[in-house]
C-alpha cells in the first residue's frame, strides 16, 4: 500500500533513454492499459525532469486515444488521469473495436528492415521485432551500402533462424526496399526502420488490415513519437500527421473520403515508411519502389508517399490500422533536425515533380486542385503555419527551420531530375513477376 492508495502501477517509457530532458517542455511518453482505478497510484519510470506525460491509452490491441496529464514527483494524479480519459471520443473506441474483430491469424509474413551502419539502433529494433506475437514470420535485414561489415557480423552472431541478411551494395532506401521484396518469399512484406521499437501486436495488426477491404494492397500503422525529450523532438512531433489518429480507415480511389479533400494527393494521411505492409505481388505489378526517391538518393525521401499513392491510383485499396504501433525516436539535436527537415522537403517536392511529369497523374491533380481550390489554398497556408515553430520552441531551434523545409520542397524537382540522370530507375521491377525467391 502507498499512502492512502491500495495499489501501485509503474508505467515504463515507450522508448528507454539514458539521456535526461533538455528543456522544461519535455513530455514523458508511454502507454496506459486498462481502466484507471481510484485506489491506484500511477508512477512513471525514468520521469526525472518531466512535468508532463503523454499516454497512449489502449485495451489490448485496440487504441482508445492519447491523453496528456501533469507529472508531480514522478506520479500521475489519479483524478486528473480519470478526467483526461473521460475526454476520449467514444466513436473512436467503437470504430476501433469493430476493426479489432478482423481475422488476425493470417499468412506468414516477411519483415524487411533496411539499414546502413547503424548497428546500435538496429539491435534495439530487432529485439522488439523478434518479440512479436505473430505466429509465423521471417526477418530480412537489408545491409545497404554499408562502410563496414558490422551489420553482417551482428546478424551472424545473433544466430536466430528467423533472421537473414541481404546485401544491396547500391546506396538508396528504395533500392534496399526492392532488394527486400525480391528476397522475400511470402505474400505480405512489412517494412519498418532501424531506429524504432515495434509493439508486440504490430505485425498481427498489419496483417489483419488486409481484411479491411476486398482489394487491400497496402496497410499502414500509427507511428507515435516515442520520445519528446528535446525541443527538436517536440517540433517534429507537432509536424507529423501520422502519429495520432486512432481511427481505422479504408482508402479507395473509387470512394474519395469527404474529409480528405485533396485525396489521393494529401500527404500525412495514410502513414509513413516506418510502418507499413504491402502485397508483394502488387509491388511487382507496380514496378517496385522508385529508386529516384528515398534516403540515399539525391531526393532524400518521398518513396513511401509514392508507393502509397501508386497503390491507390492503381485502383487498389490502402487500409490504415492504428493498432499496428511503431514507436519512433525523432532526431534529438538541432543539426539532425535540420537535415531531416531538408530531406522531408526534398522528398515531397520530388514526388510532386513526378506527379506533374506524368500526364495522367498531373491531369488528376489539376482537376482536384481546381475543384478544391479554396481547400488547397487553406492547406498550403496551414502547412506554412505548422512549419513555423511556436513561441515556446522557436528560441531553441535553428533559425528558419520552417523555411528550410519549404525551400527544400522547391528544390525537390531538381533533386528528382538529378536522381534520374544518375540512372535510378523509377520502376525497376516493371515487367517482372516473382512467385518465389530471386
Amino acid at each position: 500500500m502507498t499512502g492512502t492508495l491500495d495499489r501501485r502501477i509503474d508505467l515504463v517509457p515507450a522508448l528507454e533513454s539514458d539521456h535526461a530532458p533538455t528543456w522544461d517542455g519535455a513530455v514523458w511518453v508511454g502507454e496506459l492499459r486498462g481502466p484507471v482505478r481510484e485506489d491506484t497510484e500511477y508512477r512513471l519510470d525514468r520521469a526525472e525532469g518531466y512535468r508532463r506525460a503523454r499516454l497512449l491509452v489502449r485495451e489490448d490491441r485496440t487504441l482508445l486515444g492519447f491523453v496528456e496529464v501533469d507529472v508531480e514527483d514522478g506520479r500521475l494524479e489519479t483524478a486528473a488521469l480519470r478526467h483526461a480519459l473521460d475526454g476520449l471520443v467514444p466513436a473512436t473506441v467503437a470504430d476501433s473495436a469493430v476493426e479489432a474483430d478482423a481475422d488476425a491469424s493470417g499468412p506468414s509474413v516477411t519483415v524487411v528492415v533496411c539499414t546502413r551502419d547503424r548497428v546500435d539502433s538496429l539491435k534495439i529494433a530487432l529485439d522488439s521485432i523478434l518479440s512479436l506475437d505473430h505466429p509465423g514470420y521471417e526477418v530480412i535485414v537489408v545491409d545497404n551500402a554499408s562502410r563496414t561489415d558490422a551489420t553482417r557480423r551482428y546478424v551472424a552472431d545473433l544466430g536466430d533462424p528467423r533472421v537473414r541478411i541481404v546485401t544491396e551494395p547500391r546506396p538508396g532506401l528504395s533500392r534496399a526496399r526492392n532488394a527486400g521484396v525480391r528476397a522475400a518469399t511470402t505474400g505480405i512484406v512489412a517494412f519498418t526502420d532501424d531506429d524504432v521499437v515495434v509493439d508486440r501486436h504490430w505485425l498481427t495488426e498489419l496483417v489483419a488490415g488486409f481484411g479491411a477491404g476486398n482489394a487491400v494492397a497496402c496497410v499502414c500503422g500509427i507511428v507515435p513519437s516515442g520520445e519528446i525529450r528535446t525541443p527538436a523532438q517536440a517540433y517534429f512531433d507537432q509536424r507529423v500527421g501520422w502519429a495520432s489518429s486512432c481511427v481505422p480507415r479504408l482508402f479507395d480511389l473509387a470512394h474519395p473520403p469527404a474529409d480528405v479533400p485533396l485525396f489521393p494527393f494529401q500527404v500525412g494521411i495514410y502513414g509513413t515508411g516506418a510502418n507499413f505492409a504491402v502485397d508483394r505481388q502488387a509491388v511487382f505489378a507496380l514496378g517496385g519502389f522508385d529508386e529516384a526517391l528515398g534516403a540515399g538518393a539525391p531526393t532524400d525521401g518521398g518513396e513511401d508517399l509514392d508507393m502509397f499513392f501508386r497503390v491507390l491510383h492503381s485502383g487498389r485499396q490502402l487500409a490504415y490500422r492504428p493498432g499496428a504501433v511503431v514507436w519512433h525516436r525523432h532526431r534529438a539535436d538541432n543539426e539532425a533536425l535540420a537535415v531531416q527537415a531538408r530531406g522531408y522537403g526534398l522528398g515531397l517536392g520530388a514526388w510532386l515533380a513526378k506527379i506533374a511529369a506524368n500526364p495522367r497523374t498531373a491531369w488528376l491533380a489539376v482537376r482536384i486542385a481546381v475543384r478544391q481550390a479554396p481547400t488547397f489554398l487553406h492547406l498550403s497556408r496551414k502547412m506554412s503555419h505548422v512549419a513555423t515553430p511556436p513561441d515556446g520552441l522557436a528560441g531553441h531551434l535553428p533559425t528558419g527551420i520552417g523555411a528550410t523545409e519549404l525551400r527544400s520542397i522547391a528544390r525537390g524537382p531538381f533533386a528528382y531530375l538529378k536522381a534520374r540522370m544518375e540512372g535510378r530507375d523509377p520502376a525497376p521491377m516493371r515487367g517482372v513477376t516473382h512467385d518465389g525467391p530471386s
